[in-house]
C-alpha cells in the first residue's frame, strides 16, 4: 500500500463508518469499536510499522494525512488512532530482548489496538514526569499508579504505561512498559464524559500493584525520557496537529455549506450572498486552515530530513494547530449563528472538540515555556 491508496482507504472508512455515526457517537459518548475495526481491516494499524514486522512502512507525511482526513469526519476516532500509532511506535522501538514480538505482528494484522498511559494526577500536563515508581522483583516489576487521560481506555489491547525506574533519582529517569489489557491490578478508574472528543474513552486508569514482566519492559531502566521525546513526542505533536487540521477544514466545509444554503427569503439571497462580512470571515478561516496545512507539511520535512530547527518546528506545531483550529471553530460558531449553537449543524461539535485537543498535555502553555527556552539557549528540562 502506497500514500495515495492509504488516504483512498482511510476516505471510504471516514464516509461509510465515521462520518453517519459520529453525531451519535459524541452525544452518547460512545466509543466506535466499528471504526477500529474498519482501521484494523484496512491495515492501518500497522500504518507506520515496517515492512518486516508486517506494517505499511508508510512515513509521518501518510500519517498527517490519514489522521487529518479521520478528523474531518470524527476527531474522536482521529484521537483513538493517533495515540495507538504513537504506542505501536514506541513498542517497535523498543530495546532488545523485549517479549513484543507478538503484539507487533497482531497490529500489523489489525487486530490489536494500543495506546499511551503516561500522564499521571500527580503530575498533571508534565507528562514526562511520572509519580509513579516502579518496583523490581524477580521476575519483573510491580507499578501502582493513577493515570490519568487515557485514550482508549478499557478498550485497547495493551498500554505503554510510563513510570520512574526504580532505582531512578530525577524527575526524568522512567522507563516505559508494555501492559496488557487483562493485566492484574489494572483497571478503567471511571467513565469518561467529556466536554469535548468525548467518544474516545479518555478516561483514568489505576495500577494496583500491576505485575509487569521482566520482557514487557520496553526501555532500559532510566531510558523512558528519551523514548518519549525521540519517538513519541514528533509523532503526537504531528497527529495532534492534523487533528485540529481536520477540525478547521471540516468547520470551513461546514459553514460555507451554510453560507449557501441559508438564505433570506424576503431578500431572495442565501446568507453568504447577502453579508460580506460573513465572507470576510470564511476567508480568514480559509487563510488560517491552509497556514496551519503548511506548517504541517513544514514539520512533516524536518521529520524526514531532521536538521538544527527540528525541535522547534515540533514544538511549534501543536501549540499553533491548537490556537488555529479553537480560532477557526470559534469563527464558524458565529458565522453559522443559531444553527451552529442550536446544534442543527456538527459546528458545535467542533468546536468542543477543537478546545478538548488545545489542553492535551503538552499544553500550549508549556510548549510556548519550552520554545522560549529554546530560543534562549536554556535547557528544557
Amino acid at each position: 500500500m502506497n500514500h495515495e491508496t492509504a488516504l483512498s482507504n482511510v476516505k471510504e472508512i471516514a464516509d461509510r463508518v465515521l462520518a453517519p455515526a459520529a453525531r451519535q457517537s459524541d452525544k452518547e459518548g460512545r466509543f466506535s469499536t466499528e471504526a477500529v475495526d474498519a482501521l484494523g481491516r484496512a491495515g492501518l494499524l500497522g500504518l507506520l510499522l515496517p515492512a518486516e514486522l508486517g506494517g505499511l512502512g508508510l512515513g509521518p507525511s501518510t500519517f498527517a494525512a490519514v489522521t487529518a482526513t479521520l478528523a474531518e469526519a470524527d476527531a474522536s476516532v482521529a484521537m483513538i488512532y493517533l495515540m495507538h500509532v504513537c504506542a505501536a511506535a514506541t513498542i517497535a522501538a523498543a530495546r532488545p530482548g523485549a517479549a513484543v514480538a507478538q503484539t507487533l505482528k497482531e497490529i500489523a494484522d489489525g487486530r490489536h489496538l494500543s495506546t499511551l498511559a503516561f500522564s499521571e494526577a500527580g503530575s498533571r500536563s508534565h507528562f514526562w514526569a511520572p509519580v509513579s515508581r516502579a518496583r523490581r522483583n524477580g521476575t519483573g516489576v510491580r507499578i501502582t499508579a493513577k493515570k490519568s487521560w487515557v485514550t482508549s481506555a478499557g478498550y485497547a489491547q495493551s498500554y505503554v504505561i510510563s513510570s520512574l525506574a526504580s532505582e531512578g533519582t530525577s524527575l526524568t529517569d522512567s522507563t516505559l512498559f508494555l501492559v496488557p489489557a487483562g493485566a492484574r491490578g489494572l483497571s478503567v478508574a471511571g467513565p469518561w464524559d467529556g466536554l469535548g472528543l468525548r467518544a474516545n474513552a479518555s478516561a483514568p486508569m489505576i495500577l494496583d500493584d500491576c505485575k509487569v514482566p521482566s520482557g514487557f519492559q520496553l526501555t532500559e531502566d532510566g531510558a523512558g525520557f528519551q523514548a518519549m521525546l525521540e519517538v513519541v513526542l514528533p509523532l503526537f505533536n504531528l497527529g495532534s496537529a492534523a487533528v485540529a487540521l481536520g477540525l478547521c477544514r471540516a468547520a470551513v466545509t461546514g459553514t460555507a455549506t451554510h453560507l449557501k444554503s441559508a438564505r433570506f427569503e424576503h431578500l431572495g439571497q442565501s446568507l453568504g450572498e447577502s453579508l460580506p462580512t460573513l465572507r470576510a470571515q470564511l476567508a480568514a478561516m480559509q487563510i488560517d486552515t491552509d497556514g496551519l496545512s503548511a506548517r504541517i507539511d513544514d514539520l512533516v520535512d524536518h521529520l524526514e530530513r531532521p536538521r538544527d530547527t527540528t525541535v522547534l518546528r515540533v514544538l511549534e506545531c501543536k501549540a499553533a494547530a491548537g490556537e488555529v483550529a479553537i480560532s477557526v471553530t470559534s469563527a464558524a460558531m458565529r458565522v453559522c449563528g443559531g444553527s451552529a449553537f442550536s446544534k442543527q449543524m456538527n459546528i458545535e461539535r467542533l468546536f468542543r472538540d477543537a478546545h478538548a485537543g488545545a489542553v492535551m498535555a503538552p499544553t500550549g502553555d508549556v510548549l510556548r515555556e519550552f520554545i522560549s527556552k529554546a530560543i534562549l539557549g536554556m535547557p528544557l528540562f
